[in-house]
């Protein structure tokens, strides 16, 4: 049997223990989607506050993933020798404090101070927390991860409907951010003490690798070379995600002609596909693979985007949005579940990288599209994210589990 075509039996019943870390691990994930959300509803009226020009907030908003970059880096460094619970710890309520210091910024050097701490809490959170679902993932032996994301999502909706009822309520943005966020911030710490300990995040691992075989005889070590699919799929799933988000209002505004009424729906379609596909996502992740849901993920989400490139009319674009949901909502959690097969000593140094690409793509989503869009169009512009969402039917294969020894690994067929 080839080792590609491998994958783990599944472990036994998790304990109280693990059901503990895990409830911690999607509380931690509700606090990150609500914090993001609860920023970036806001972008409009920090412009207006600071009179802000469109090529200075673009700046301003390209300093977040950049410094999250960063972040994510020092983050996974810090979490091979300390744990994840502790970067989460610290690190998620300075992701809060930094949204709340946004909106109490008395003029852009502050803003700007404010932003760069919330890109190294969002770079270091992202991390933290998908190691933490990582290792829940290993424990309960099946995928859960895609669950997590979930949730994520769920808070980012929750966050913009604050949002919408703070303005109707006709609340300031620093009581805006800090009644969404205090809260969080509290719900972060409290979480954090049912996380998994550093002992049990890679003693968990290290179990499990030996288990399996892998790694016996060899010094612990992550390589890049089996991570480089990864992060390229997780750079080309954001290069997809930030053309949506950042330009698919416009596209729909510039190009279809919408009414101001129509036009939002292009963006909720996206994201509501993304979430009502992570809800079942592990399911289907346990039945057909992991390599088998991203290669068809990616097939999905080049098919939306050639209904987006072509749409005659707005119904087709909207269905276009819908389904590219559909295909990049299961490449972000596939890519961190990989990375934590591919590290047995559950360091969380591959996590980490991979998670950097996260914020390569974003860049290189905006700068790409926004580009070509000048130059020569939207629906030209929306030809590029196409073409690296049909990269990631190629990359699909980097997802599928290994074992290391088939001699003695215990392992059953996937399909």
């Amino acid at each position: 049997m080839p080792l590609e075509d491998a994958a783990p039996v599944e472990n036994a019943a998790p304990t109280s223990r693990d059901r503990q870390a895990r409830l911690a691990t999607f509380a931690v994930f509700f606090v990150q989607g609500l914090t993001f959300a609860t920023l970036l509803t806001q972008v409009a009226a920090l412009q207006k506050k600071h009179g802000l020009s469109d090529g200075e907030l673009t700046i301003l908003l390209l300093v977040v993933p950049l410094i999250a970059g960063a972040g994510s880096a020092l983050a996974g460094a810090a979490a091979s020798r300390w744990g994840s619970r502790l970067i989460l710890r610290l690190v998620q309520p300075l992701a809060c404090a930094a949204v709340v210091l946004a909106g109490l910024a008395p003029n852009v050097p502050m803003l700007v101070a404010a932003n760069v701490l919330f890109g190294l809490g969002l770079g270091g959170v992202d991390a933290g927390m998908n190691m933490q679902g990582v290792a829940v993932e290993r424990e309960y032996g099946r995928a859960v991860l895609t669950g997590f994301h979930a949730l994520w999502s769920v808070a980012a909706v929750v966050g913009s409907l604050w949002a919408s009822a703070a303005a109707t309520l006709g609340l300031g943005l620093p009581v805006t951010f800090a009644v969404a966020l205090v809260p969080a911030a509290a719900v972060a710490v409290f979480s954090s003490l049912w996380l998994y300990r550093p002992e049990e995040e890679h003693r968990a691992a290290a179990v499990r690798a030996e288990g399996a075989g892998a790694g016996a005889g060899r010094p612990a070590g992550v390589a890049w070379r089996p991570i480089i699919p990864l992060c390229l799929a997780m750079a080309f799933l954001y290069v997809g995600d930030s053309s949506v988000s950042n330009f698919g209002t416009v596209f729909m505004d510039k190009v279809l002609h919408a009414s101001a009424t129509v036009i939002p729906l292009a963006l909720g379609a996206y994201q509501l596909t993304t979430f009502l596909v992570r809800v079942g996502g592990d399911l289907a992740v346990r039945r057909w693979g992991p390599a088998a849901i991203v290669r068809a993920g990616g097939a999905v989400a080049t098919l939306g985007f050639v209904a987006v490139v072509a749409a005659p009319t707005v119904p087709l674009a909207i269905a276009g949005f819908a389904l590219t949901g559909i295909g990049l909502s299961v490449v972000a959690p596939q890519s961190f579940s990989a990375a934590g097969r591919l590290d047995p000593a559950g360091t969380g140094v591959a996590i980490a990288r991979v998670n950097m690409f996260n914020y390569v793509g974003f860049i290189v989503g905006a700068a790409l599209v926004g580009g070509l869009a000048d130059a020569s169009g939207f629906r030209v512009a929306f030809a590029a994210p196409l073409v690296l969402a049909a990269a990631i039917i190629l990359l699909a294969r980097g997802f599928q589990p290994r074992t290391a020894d088939p001699a003695t690994a215990t392992t059953v067929v996937t399909p």
